[in-house]
């Protein structure tokens, strides 16, 4: 029977192209089950082994055991208790096996074998496919549509080698039919042994990056870098270019000579419109060209937030940069990363003098100024108390009529609010208690931090787990578990 194992195992790697180590292991594992349903019948949970010779095909099966401590003693099929061993000798976590009479590799066990071992070679062929695909991803596919299934395609990539293109990866009016041929992206390897692995994808971003660099060798060559993609697949999309060369106009290249280049792309793209825009390292710049063809007005941008309130001089152009169901300004916010606040330049205007008011009320009525110096505070920009209180004294300089000493007092009452206002916050937060400020290695910042995940008091603190307390800043654990220990000394007190 030796030999009848080393001709199973050459002739399947032979056939199937896997590694001998990997079939050698699923004999082993058919022989294990084999040898427990006719042997111990009686004790499934029984644990065996079998161990092939790699070169002559011999093989010898043992049973074993696992020391374990008393109290984790629950199953002596294949547990032994550590106080029935020689605890000079055994260990707990040690292995102790006896060798058994094998079975033979007839009839059964091969029947037995068969699925773990096809088990195994679908496996090992999907990690061959894996290995060879996962460097891919990202790269455009070309195959043939082999099968429609319920909720996709099958597509052969060759090699052995199938795709599956589900229809949700598919553009909105696509029909497929058996033979034709395809591009598409490999966007995800699926490496687990249920599903499709090789995942492909005609709406990813990626798509119109990977047609492009066909369609245009400038792009190919790194002449032309692709900074962004905005798509709404099958209907329009916005591709945002970058040149590396300044005698290389990006946008007429990518077009190429009567548009022959980007309507290949919107062909394969079943019609997709795209519009091509010029990258640039001006955020506001880059968003009005994403916005073309609509004429914009004026730009107020906050980089903080990543928002900009867009203007327009008329309806006509605030309707064009919005587009068709919102298609325009949609992509445009998605190409740029910026969140796009669209208005007319009489909205802006009109919210401008709601804030104006607003902050005007806000400086009357907390600084104790009238309403022209509150006017004049707003006229020069400023929109808070804190930049009242903290900016340099030659801000106010720009109001007539304002001398050093009313600056001075004008400052100084900011500050007051402020502090106010910080007093009132510290009111509300959660107070330790003194008997935890003064515990053994307490600080008070971490008694007061402490405090806000409502550990009031040592009680509160003893019932803690060092875990409750990593995100504290300046604890670390060995610190943590120091304090929680000290804490719990009044449990053995009592």
């Amino acid at each position: 029977m030796s030999r009848e194992i080393l001709t199973v195992v050459e002739t399947v790697s032979n056939e199937k192209g896997l590694n001998p180590e990997d079939i050698f292991e699923a004999i082993e594992d058919a022989l294990v089950v084999s040898t427990k349903k006719k042997v111990y019948t009686e004790q499934p949970e029984v644990a065996v082994r079998v161990a092939i010779d790699r070169a002559t095909g011999d093989y010898d099966t043992y049973r074993y055991w696992t020391v374990v401590a008393d109290e984790d003693h629950e199953m002596p099929a294949c547990q032994l208790a550590i106080t029935d061993l020689d605890q000079e000798e055994w260990s707990i976590g040690d292995i102790k096996e006896e060798q058994i009479e094998s079975i033979e590799f007839g009839r059964i066990a091969a029947t037995q074998a068969k699925q773990v071992i096809i088990q195994k070679i679908r496996e090992a062929e999907r990690a061959l496919v894996a290995d060879a695909f996962e460097p891919r991803v990202g790269e455009m596919m070309y195959g043939e549509v082999k099968k429609q299934t319920r909720d996709g395609y099958i597509i052969d990539l060759g090699d052995n080698a199938e795709g599956y293109l589900s229809r949700d990866q598919m553009l909105p009016r696509e029909q497929l039919r058996a033979k034709s041929r395809i591009n598409a992206i490999l966007y995800h390897v699926n490496r687990e042994n249920r599903g499709a692995q090789l995942l492909l994808s005609r709406t990813h971003p990626e798509m119109l990056s990977a047609l492009m660099q066909k369609e245009v060798p400038e792009i190919a060559e790194q002449i032309i870098e692709i900074r962004n993609v905005a798509r709404l697949p099958g209907t329009r999309a916005k591709i945002a270019v970058k040149t590396n060369d300044h005698r290389i106009d990006p946008v007429g290249a990518c077009i190429g000579m009567r548009g022959t280049r980007i309507q290949a792309v919107q062909q394969e793209l079943d019609g997709e419109r795209i519009d091509v825009v010029v990258w640039s390292d001006d955020p506001a710049q880059f968003i009005i060209s994403s916005l073309e063809p609509a004429d914009v007005s004026s730009i107020i941008l906050d980089e903080d937030t990543q928002t900009a309130d867009i203007i327009f001089s008329t309806n006509d152009q605030l309707a064009r940069a919005i587009g068709s169901q919102g298609q325009n300004v949609r992509l445009a916010s998605e190409l740029t990363g910026y969140k796009l606040n669209m208005m007319l330049e009489e909205e802006y205007q009109q919210r401008q003098q709601n804030e104006s008011k607003a902050f005007i009320e806000l400086f009357y009525e907390r600084l104790e100024v009238d309403k022209d110096l509150a006017q004049a505070l707003v006229d020069i920009g400023f929109t808070s108390i804190e930049e009242v209180a903290y900016v340099p004294v030659e801000t106010f300089y720009d109001i007539e009529g304002l001398d050093d000493e009313a600056i001075d007092m004008i400052q100084e009452r900011a500050k007051e609010v402020v502090i106010a206002d910080e007093l009132v916050k510290q009111q509300n937060m959660k107070e330790p208690s003194q008997e935890l400020q003064e515990l053994e290695g307490m600080t008070v910042s971490w008694a007061y931090k402490m405090a806000q995940k409502d550990i009031i008091t040592v009680d509160d603190l003893a019932e803690q787990a060092v875990f409750d307390l990593e995100d504290i800043e300046g604890l670390d654990s060995e610190t943590a578990g120091k304090l929680i220990m000290k804490a719990r000394e009044s449990w053995f007190d009592e």
